[in-house]
């Protein structure tokens, strides 16, 4: 059997966690929004029309933050067309997505929303098409109180106090050519530091991010990140990362390997952050927000036979199988490990939309990804211990890929360790060791394993617990000795707790 350890010194801490890491995406895109979080009519909607079905799903996943209202239809995204009477709310082509968007949810209703699943906002404005001037507006409509035109109007609207907002993505992927109002990184840059400027003026105590690459293939890779932080490192806090995965040669174990492309991708931004904060003699850093993650591919071929300007069509709605929960998996341990510069995650999307939660007029079921998300973002609380690991490799596009991806995260507020592992490896277990001993009196409190034989099983409406976490049964902790089994293929939690 092949052998693997996991490495810890108890005085080694990476970083304290910021909740945010655990945070998702609703878009106007498909049925995230509409027939998702709200439809109005359905046995299962409050008096609002948003689904409390769905609301206990993400209250399960404690998602601390949730980017909106997009992504690619930020760019855009006319903000006081979602305002005001629903009667008086206007129909828009969207070109993002080639569909009609009815602005019946918009911004007061997406504040609403955040309330009833214990989550916060983080709001895009839109600098494709619009600038400035529209991102002062709609600072001064949520954050300040009154005795000005967008307060006032916020009040008329019925919203009598302030929804202070206080994280802000400067546009969105503005570096594709596919983005509305698509621009050059010096173009961008000086955007986003006018914008983010006039923004910081109405409310001082806002955090920003700025547009980083849509993904590492980007051709502008690099240059984008220099030259917009160059332009703007007063004004920003945060530099955005997207990254998408897919199995499109149906090569398994080269598809669990692409954590590691991911490891790859947020160490050379950083290494750019810092680069640009040196040649400024700057005193801060820029962290991470890492706002676009997920398993994207399994719904290309079927999105082609949509028909253009419909409304909320079943759009990017993959049905992910127990493979891509292991990499959904691996990816989260992977932000974790660079827990000290990467502050923000966001998992896209919440519901329908590539994502964790499914609905039909019926029901709403877990896909097989909901699981990991859960796990981690409920018990991955504290501060990330340095981990090291040792196990054996296998060849992969990135060099040599490790069977083993692993985090340990201490909780001194409630004497708990924990363990994330997923074992890679597809036709062999791993016998796993730990020496813990520095954490005396610490015993076995809880073994959660999510496996299951077939990589492609899924969870659907009819059959929902397909692939579900279970108990393990395969490690053992003596004298602060931590050993057992990793199984092939399969995501593990492992916590000790002070007895």
């Amino acid at each position: 059997m092949k052998k693997a350890s996991i490495m810890i010194d108890k005085h080694f801490i990476l970083s304290e966690i910021d909740q945010r890491i655990y945070g998702s995406f609703v878009e106007h895109l498909g049925r995230c929004v509409y027939e998702g979080i709200y439809q109005p009519g359905h046995p299962a909607a409050d008096e609002n029309g948003l689904r409390q079905d769905v609301a206990q799903l993400i209250r399960e996943l404690n998602v601390p933050i949730t980017r909106y209202p997009g992504g690619n239809f930020v760019s855009g995204y006319k903000w006081e067309d979602s305002v005001g009477p629903k009667q008086e709310r206007p129909n828009k082509i969207d070109l993002a997505w080639r569909v009609v968007e009815s602005n019946q949810f918009g911004l007061n209703e997406f504040m609403e929303w955040t309330k009833t699943v214990n989550t916060q906002p983080m709001m895009a404005v839109n600098l494709g098409t619009r600038g400035i001037e529209a991102a002062k507006n709609i600072i001064e409509y949520t954050n300040l109180k009154k005795g000005s035109y967008y307060s006032d109007l916020r009040r008329q609207h019925g919203v009598a106090e302030p929804h202070d907002i206080k994280l802000w993505c400067l546009g969105n992927e503005m570096d594709g050519p596919w983005q509305e109002g698509h621009k050059t990184a010096l173009e961008y840059g000086r955007l986003a530091e006018e914008a983010g400027k006039a923004m910081r003026m109405v409310d001082p105590n806002i955090e920003t991010v700025a547009c980083g690459s849509s993904n590492l293939d980007m051709p502008t890779f690099a240059f984008w990140e220099d030259t917009v932080l160059n332009q703007c490192y007063d004004q920003v806090d945060y530099i955005s990362m997207h990254q998408y995965y897919g199995n499109h040669d149906g090569n398994s174990q080269q598809y669990l390997a692409n954590s590691d492309g991911m490891d790859q991708f947020i160490r050379e931004v950083i290494a750019i952050c810092d680069a640009v904060k040196a040649k400024r003699r700057g005193k801060k850093n820029i962290n991470i927000s890492f706002d676009e993650w997920n398993v994207w591919y399994h719904s290309n071929e079927q999105d082609k036979q949509i028909e253009p300007w419909s409304q909320h069509p079943h759009q990017l709605e993959d049905v992910y199988n127990f493979e891509d929960a292991l990499l959904v998996a691996s990816m989260m341990i992977t932000m974790l490990r660079h827990a000290d510069r990467v502050k923000i995650g966001c998992l896209a999307q919440l519901v329908n939309v590539i994502a964790p939660i499914m609905t039909s007029d019926t029901g709403a079921w877990k896909q097989t990804i909901f699981y990991p998300f859960e796990m981690i973002s409920n018990h991955g609380r504290g501060h990330v211990l340095h981990t090291q690991t040792k196990a054996p490799t296998f060849a992969s596009r990135y060099g040599d890929s490790s069977y083993l991806d692993a985090v340990v995260i201490e909780n001194d507020n409630e004497d708990l360790l924990t363990i994330f592992a997923v074992n890679k490896d597809l036709t062999d277990d791993l016998e796993l060791t730990c020496d813990f001993r520095q954490y005396e009196g610490y015993l076995l409190a809880k073994h959660t394993i999510l496996h299951h034989d077939n990589l492609k099983a899924v969870n659907t409406e009819g059959a929902p617990a397909t692939v579900v976490p279970t108990a393990g049964t395969s490690v053992t902790f003596e004298n602060g000795h931590l050993s057992g089994i990793l199984e092939k293929q399969s995501f593990h939690m492992i916590q000790l707790k002070k007895g």
